[in-house]
Formats: C-alpha cells, sequence, structure tokens
C-alpha cells in the first residue's frame, strides 16, 4: 500500500512561543530553527509574527539570512494580516518569502472584530494578495477560528473558500483555534471542505484545550487533510497545540497509510532544548519525551519484559534515541532490581535478592524515593558487604553563617578506624564544607573529583518544612556520576549527597576501593 506524505509544518517559534511567559531570544529562534529543519527534519517551520517588534524582526532576519544561505529559505513561514502593505513591507526587509495570512474564518470574527461584510473582507484579502505576488511572497491563508465557523456559519465559511480557491494561494490552513472540536467534527468538517474542493491544499492546526488535539489530527487526517500544524512539547496559548512528538509515533505506529518527514531520533533532544530555551518544564509522564515514560515500575512488568518483552509495545525508547529503565520503589519486584543490578555489574544469590526487595519495599511505604545509586548502600546494610560497605564517614559538622562574615564549616570525617577533623572558610556554607574536606584529602594525597553540576529541586506548595534534594555530578574516572541527598536543609542535602560521592570513590589509601564497582549515572 502506498503511504501518502503529509506535510509537517512547526509553529514552536511562532503559535509555541505564545505560550504564558514564553519569549525566545534572536539566537535562540535561529538554532531552534536550524535543529527543525536540519535534524528534525519537518518540511516547513513559521517563525514569527510580522510588525510584533524589533527584536522579533531580528530574529527573523538572521533566520532567513542562513536559511537563504542553505537553501531552506522557502521553508520559512511568517504569518501577517490584512493590512495593506505593511505586512509584505515588513517581510521584504526581514528577507522572508511565504506568508501565512491570517483571515477571518467565522462570521462572528468578521462581524465583531473587522465589522466588514464578507465581500469587504474578501476585497482586503485579494488586495494583500495581489501585493504580495507582486513582491515574489508566495501566500498561504489561515481561516481563524474557523472551527467555530463551521459549527455556527459554514456559509460563510463556504463562501470564502469559493473565493479563495480562485486566488493564487498554496495552501488553505484551517485552524481549531479555541480547541473545541471533537474527533467526529474535525472527520465531518476537513472532510466537506476537501470533498468539495479536491484540487487544493488544506493543512489542519490543532489546539488541546480538551485534550484532543492529537485525536482530532487523526480524523483530519482519515478525512484527507494534506499536513498538520504541530509545536515541540505542545507549547501553545492556553493548553497549547497538537504535540510534535506524539503525533509522529502516532502516525508512524497506528496510520501507516501516512508517512512523513520527520525524524523520530531528534524528537527527544529537540524536545530537551524547548525545554530549556522556554523555562517550561515538561511533566515526567508527557508521552515520548517525559522523563518516565519508558520506566517501568511495577515489577510483574520487569518480570515480563525479562522473560519475553511481554510489556514492550511498538513504542520502544531506542527509536527517540532513549533507553529504558526499571524503577525501584514498594511495587518493584526481583526483576527491576535485578535489571538495576546488571547494570551496576553486581549479582545476588536469590536469597540476598529477596532480602534486599524486602527493604527497598519498605522504603516505598516511607515515600522515600529509591534510585541505582541508593542500591550500593542498601545492600552494604543489608548483607554487611565488605566490597560496598559505607565505610566513609562524615560523622559531625557545624556550620556558620553570619552577617558581614565569611561562612565557616568545621568538619569531622572517618576513614574506617580513623578521624579527622578540619575547618575552613567559603563564598558560602556547602563551599566552605567542601573546603575543609579538600584539606583532609590533601592530607591523604588524594585530590578529590570535580563538581560539574549542582542542581535542588523543591517540591510546589512553599512549605519552610519542604524536603530539598539535591543532585550534584561529579566527574570520576571521566565519567559524569550523579549522586542524591534528600533533606529539608539544603545544605544538609548537599553534605547527604557528597557522602554518597566519597564512598563510591573509596577510602584513601586503602588496598580495596568500593569504586571498583562499576560507574554509573546514580539517578
Amino acid at each position: 500500500m502506498n503511504s501518502r506524505y503529509i506535510e509537517i509544518m512547526d509553529t514552536t517559534l511562532r503559535d509555541g512561543e505564545q505560550t504564558s511567559g514564553v519569549s525566545f531570544s534572536a539566537s535562540e529562534k535561529l538554532t531552534i530553527a536550524q535543529i527543525l529543519l536540519q535534524e528534525v527534519k519537518v518540511d516547513r517551520i513559521e517563525v514569527a509574527s510580522a510588525r510584533v517588534s524589533e527584536g522579533e524582526f531580528q530574529a527573523v532576519k538572521q533566520i532567513t539570512d542562513w536559511a537563504r544561505s542553505n537553501g531552506f529559505l522557502d521553508k520559512i513561514e511568517v504569518l501577517t494580516f490584512v493590512d495593506g502593505d505593511a505586512s509584505i513591507n515588513w517581510m521584504l526587509q526581514a528577507g522572508a518569502r511565504v506568508m501565512n495570512l491570517l483571515t477571518k474564518g467565522s462570521l462572528n470574527h468578521l462581524k465583531y472584530q473587522l465589522k466588514k461584510t464578507p465581500q469587504q473582507h474578501f476585497e482586503d484579502i485579494r488586495n494583500v494578495i495581489e501585493l504580495a505576488e507582486a513582491s515574489g511572497i508566495a501566500c498561504n491563508v489561515y481561516l481563524e477560528d474557523w472551527s467555530n465557523g463551521m459549527r455556527n456559519s459554514p456559509e460563510y465559511v463556504f463562501a470564502s473558500l469559493d473565493f479563495l480557491t480562485t486566488q493564487p494561494v498554496r495552501r488553505i490552513l484551517l485552524p481549531d483555534t479555541l480547541g473545541i472540536l471533537t474527533p467526529a467534527e474535525s472527520y465531518a468538517f476537513v472532510k466537506a471542505i476537501v470533498d468539495r474542493y479536491p484540487n487544493h491544499h488544506f493543512e489542519f492546526h490543532a489546539h488541546n484545550d480538551y485534550d484532543l488535539s492529537v485525536a482530532n489530527v487523526m480524523e483530519a487526517l482519515k478525512a484527507g487533510a494534506h499536513g498538520l500544524h504541530l509545536t515541540v512539547n505542545g507549547m501553545g496559548e492556553r493548553t497549547g497545540n497538537a504535540p510534535l512528538a506524539s503525533t509522529i509515533a502516532v502516525i508512524n505506529d497506528l496510520m501507516p497509510e501516512y508517512k512523513t518527514s520527520v525524524n523520530e531520533r531528534s524528537l527527544y533532544s529537540i524536545s530537551k532544548l524547548i525545554e530549556t530555551f522556554s523555562g517550561i518544564r515538561i511533566p515526567a509522564n508527557k508521552p515520548i519525551v517525559g522523563e518516565s515514560v519508558f520506566t517501568q515500575t511495577a515489577g510483574i512488568h520487569a518480570d515480563g519484559d525479562k522473560k519475553n518483552n511481554l510489556y514492550f509495545s511498538k513504542l520502544m525508547p531506542e527509536r527517540f534515541g532513549r533507553q529504558r529503565l526499571y524503577a525501584l520503589g514498594k511495587t518493584s519486584g526481583k526483576a527491576n532490581i535485578e535489571n538495576n543490578l546488571r547494570d551496576l555489574g553486581i549479582t545476588l544469590s536469590d536469597s540476598d535478592l529477596r532480602k534486599v526487595t524486602q527493604r527497598i519495599i519498605e522504603l516505598g511505604d516511607r515515600k522515600e524515593a529509591v534510585t541505582p545509586e541508593d542500591l550500593p548502600y542498601i545492600i552494604s546494610d543489608i548483607l554487611a558487604s565488605n566490597a560496598i560497605e559505607e565505610k566513609v564517614v562524615i560523622v559531625n559538622y557545624v556550620l556558620t553563617h553570619s552577617k558581614n562574615l565569611k561562612p565557616s564549616a568545621t568538619l569531622q570525617i572517618k576513614f574506617g578506624d580513623e578521624v579527622y577533623e578540619e575547618n575552613a572558610q567559603g563564598d558560602g556554607q556547602y563551599d566552605a564544607f567542601m573546603n575543609a574536606l579538600k584539606k583532609i584529602y590533601c592530607q591523604k594525597g588524594i585530590s578529590l573529583p570535580m563538581l560539574t553540576d549542582y542542581a535542588v529541586r523543591i517540591p510546589p506548595g512553599g512549605k519552610t518544612d519542604a524536603l530539598c534534594e539535591t543532585i550534584i555530578t561529579w566527574e570520576i574516572n571521566g565519567k559524569d556520576v550523579k549522586t542524591r541527598g534528600l533533606d529539608s536543609d539544603q545544605t544538609v542535602s548537599a553534605i547527604m549527597a557528597t557522602q554518597k560521592m566519597l564512598n563510591l570513590i573509596g577510602i584513601p589509601n586503602a588496598p580495596q576501593l568500593i569504586s571498583e564497582v562499576p560507574l554509573i549515572n546514580a539517578l
């Protein structure tokens, strides 16, 4: 069966940037545009609205300069308005050559926003299209509020389409502007239009106000839509737009009669980039790109995977440049724990494995998060294993912070039977603690691993006794290793994470080091 090709237009830089509180810099926009076209391989990108600001103009100019030099200029699109030659002149100065003209797709919008008759509006549109054509600008047309138009004034929508299909327009864009459509309506409305105008190109632009955007996209494709408008992470106004990653996965797995140009392996990396640039965190359970979506929690699932991949689906993490993980907690079974131990290079007898499993379940019942880096300590506690026994202990410490005085720390640490004490100052309490620790290790002739990242996460709610999680990344033996501490005091949680690192690198001058256990990222 031949698959029908579907054009993908990504509008993260235009509609996605309308997410509340999001504003990409010009350099960020250029980077996103380059990755979307060169790595994600979408067909086109909508990068801005015309005449918004000087910053927007400069961003579009940078993108078009790059696109012209690399053969992508016809893939760069700008939202424009029915404003005579104003938007066209803006585009010409910015170097853009494809406009997406915003027209009224519902009688309600036309009457109460423009206060014009359909014929007056059509004449204004005709003038803009003629000016664009004379200026060498290609034109696509949006029917704003089209979904409400089809519900409440379909005769106006078809009058608009009767007019537009006589114009030199490449594509007609059908937006569910307020995200009101049901899947059944999406199918019926798109099919009515495609059947009536079989020789024209129509694209569907879904919003997610009822969490139906992907379902609506599926129905629009079945109805004959030729293209889709998507955003990375589903960004956009209010609840956002149809998400790129989920939509592509659905098409590839559930709708083989359609194909796109999008490179699946790039979906996770572009998602993380947009998360960083936008400051909008992705929910851990967001399909395809969320942190936990390829993590099995239930022990029975891990057991099934081990025996015959019983809980695998087409959504294999490797498709998206990711890997399957097995969580540790109160629902963990032996298979979950065995998978994590295998990654650490540790093998336990059935009897020992049962004991460790029971301890992890007990921790999970107390709502304590258990991560792979905790496993050696749990094993040590349960089995008293010398190979991974916690032999480096921070016995005591005093941290001081006073106005106009440098913070200081006094530290007492125990290596086996040896106890050392030092004090130091620093730029903060944790810095003072680390300086005291470095003094002790210096006496042993040992350099501590380099701290390469320090992240703090506090649960929402704002209570003063909320737990604080500190995750520190260290460079150990050329690898990045993360350790985690949890306490209501940020500095204490950092010290707890540091003690875990000290046990990973082992006891200074000891004949056998804990670091002989293979190191992995500990989160």
